[in-house]
Order: structure tokens, then C-alpha cells, then sequence
């Protein structure tokens, strides 16, 4: 069995417009469990699940039922078409695909619509009937359209484009690079490249054989409002949700800021790649070492409790709530062992798949899938995670 976010994801997204496709009633029933939110319009937000966090857009006939889906995919299509390139079939369908992919850059540069190049102009306005030049502030531009992309500051270096796809190259050193995924997101402010490591992750190899596999992508900004950065995630990006899941399950990330010498630290970003890939083959074992540890309900109870502690002086509502939550987990923890076995593994999976996509969020002065977005981008339930793990960890011994 291959656990593959980027399968489930477009999986998910398939059966999701399926389904919107359905009655208007079957769609308002989505909107009654929570799983969408309307937006204005016949516009609507996904609450839950992998795409947790897009909007997207229904057609309707004259009779006021769903004709068409558009997704909000994020890609830029500045010049006509979407600006992707992928070695497989992306969700949405969009894109220049290559089975297998390539190990040409310049290849991957054209079929992605990112072989432009961004220069920067000084910014200027006028006063008095004469144009002024703003000191210090410059404005990148795409060389192809001649669209702005950001207002920056003298010190800004750009990276373009082919540049970046060379500094994933050189981390690896691997000239046989084959390039799972580039494209530009938000007309080219945004532009990512992703290419598989060869070390994926297998839990219980012979049995289960839950292959995880990591990429490394970079992900850099023309807009001069973030540094660029590489990570290494469990994502493939083709779209604006998965630039974006990329970095929030990133295993481990590195900024590199927009300065002169900002690619040139090549071996300090090959040590950190290195740890994490150390990082990653530690965690392959414990995990094993969990896919063989058998785990009674009475211990998953155990973990629950110890997680998500109930204060005696809690109130009815309190313990209510608290009771519904260990129900969901005991029937999630059910579920999930019927394909994991009753073992610490299936435990763990259970616990980190409701954390990330069923727990509630308190929304406070935010909506509640903004909240639940800003969660997941603070890394709030980290702590959690690493606590289940390594109690979990301890019924191995």
C-alpha cells in the first residue's frame, strides 16, 4: 500500500465534483455537515478534507441546478494556457504532461510557460508635470508581458527562474534529475518546481508496504513579499492547494532570502538536506517499529485520555464535548485498523488524520476555516503529534 497525498488529493477533488454535480439537495446537505461554506455569490469554500482552504465557483441553469465546477486552481495563465508542467496528470487537467517526466531544464522551462525572465526598473511617478525617481524602491517585471509582479526594495536580488531549477539541481547533485512538476502560480508572482528524492519512506516493507514518498521543491517569490524557500514535503505542487499543503507537511524547510549571496550557501543547504533525509530514514523506523507493536483498545483509550485531559470540575457541555470526541477517534481507530491492524501505527495515523482534518477549531475572531488554515500554518497541533508519538513509541519497548 503507497500512502500518496498527491493520489488522495485528486481523488477527493474527482469525487468531490462528482458530487457537486448531484441535486441542489445533496449539495445543500454538504453545506449542513459542514464540509462547504458559501462565500458570496456562487462562490464556496472547502472546510474539509485535503483541499481544506479552496474556494471555488458553480454555473447553474435556469433552473437554478450545478452545471459546471471551476476549481480554483491558482496556476497562471498570463499567456493563454495554464502555466504547468507535470510528469503525471494533474486533478484539474490542465498542463503540459510528460509520463515519466524529463531531465531537461529548458524543457521543463518552456512546457511549464515560466522561460521568461523578471528584471527590475526603478519606480517612478509624477509631480509637477516631471517624472521622479521613488529612491530605493524598484519594480520587478515579467521580460515576456511586461506586467509588474512587486514593488521591492535596492538590495532585492532576483532569482530567475532557470537559476532556481539549477540550485535544486546542484543541492542534489544529481544531473539525471527527472522534474516531477513547475509552473507559476498567481500570474508569476509565485513559481515552484518539485523533483522526487529516490529515499521514499517504506512502513512494514513485505506487508503493508506503506511507501511515503518526499520531494524537494522551491518555491520563489517575484513580488518581494516573501524569501524564496526550499522544503521537503510529501507534496507534489501542481496548483495553488498543493503550494500550499507543501509548506504547511513540509518535513523540513530552509529560507533563502533575495540577497546577492543568497543560492551561492550550496553546502550548508546539503547539510541541512542531509539531516533531513537522516531525520526521515530514524522516523522509518520507528514507525516500523510501531507497525509491529500490537495495541489493545483499552491502551488507545489510555492515549486519548492522556492527550485530551478532562478537568473534574469541567462543566455538562465540556464533558459532552469531550465524550464526542473519544467516540469519533474509538470508530476512526476501528476503521482504520481494519486495513492497519489493531497496532501503535494505526493508532498514531488515527490521531494525526483527526487532528488535521476533523478536529474543530475554536474560530474566535476568525471564520472558522480561516482558523482552521491559520492552525495548520502555525503548526498548532505539532505538539500533540510529537506527544502521541512518542508515548506511543514507548509501548514498543
Amino acid at each position: 500500500m503507497t500512502t500518496d497525498v498527491n493520489t488522495a488529493f485528486a481523488q477527493e477533488k474527482a469525487a468531490q465534483i462528482e458530487d457537486l454535480r448531484e441535486e441542489a439537495r445533496t449539495f445543500q446537505e454538504r453545506i449542513d455537515r459542514g464540509e462547504i461554506a458559501p462565500i458570496g455569490g456562487d462562490r464556496y469554500r472547502v472546510l474539509t478534507g485535503w483541499d481544506e482552504g479552496e474556494t471555488f465557483t458553480v454555473r447553474r441553469n435556469t433552473e437554478g441546478r450545478i452545471e459546471l465546477i471551476l476549481a480554483q486552481h491558482g496556476l497562471d495563465t498570463t499567456t493563454g494556457g495554464a502555466a504547468l508542467y507535470a510528469s503525471t496528470p494533474a486533478w484539474h487537467g490542465l498542463g503540459a504532461v510528460i509520463p515519466g517526466g524529463t531531465t531537461d531544464i529548458d524543457e521543463v522551462l518552456k512546457l511549464a510557460r515560466i522561460d521568461w525572465e523578471v528584471n527590475k526598473q526603478p519606480v517612478l511617478y509624477q509631480w509637477d508635470d516631471a517624472i521622479r525617481d521613488a529612491a530605493d524602491r524598484y519594480v520587478t517585471l515579467r521580460t515576456d508581458t511586461g506586467d509588474a509582479l512587486g514593488t521591492v526594495g535596492e538590495r532585492y536580488k532576483v532569482f530567475q527562474n532557470r537559476r532556481v531549477f539549477k540550485f535544486l539541481q546542484d543541492l542534489v547533485q544529481r544531473y539525471d534529475t527527472v522534474w516531477e512538476s513547475a509552473g507559476a502560480l498567481r500570474a508569476g508572482r509565485k513559481v515552484f518546481v518539485t523533483m522526487r528524492i529516490p529515499h521514499s519512506i517504506v512502513i512494514d516493507r513485505g506487508g503493508l508496504n506503506d511507501e511515503i514518498a518526499l520531494y524537494l521543491a522551491a518555491i520563489n517569490s517575484h513580488d518581494g513579499t516573501s524569501s524564496a524557500e526550499s522544503v521537503v514535503t510529501p507534496w507534489r505542487i501542481e496548483c495553488g492547494n498543493t503550494e500550499r499543503f507543501a509548506t504547511r507537511d513540509a518535513v523540513h524547510r530552509w529560507g533563502i532570502r533575495h540577497t546577492k549571496g543568497g543560492l551561492s550557501a550550496l553546502e550548508e543547504a546539503r547539510r541541512t538536506l542531509g539531516l533531513t533525509l537522516d531525520y526521515a530514514k530514524a522516523f522509518e523506523v520507528e514507525e516500523n517499529q510501531l507497525v509491529r507493536t500490537d495495541l489493545l483498545i483499552d491502551d488507545f483509550h489510555k492515549m486519548i485520555d492522556s492527550l485530551w485531559t478532562v478537568d473534574e470540575d469541567a462543566t455538562d457541555r465540556q464533558k459532552s464535548f469531550a465524550q464526542q470526541r473519544h467516540d469519533e477517534l474509538e470508530g476512526m481507530f476501528h476503521e482504520g485498523a481494519r486495513k492497519l491492524g489493531r497496532t501503535a501505527y494505526a493508532a498514531e495515523r488515527t490521531i494525526t488524520d483527526f487532528l488535521d482534518h476533523r478536529m474543530g477549531v475554536v474560530p474566535r475572531n476568525l471564520s472558522e476555516d480561516l482558523a482552521r488554515a491559520q492552525r495548520s500554518l502555525e503548526g498548532t497541533n505539532d505538539d500533540l503529534k510529537s506527544k502521541a508519538h512518542r508515548r506511543l513509541l514507548l509501548l514498543t519497548q
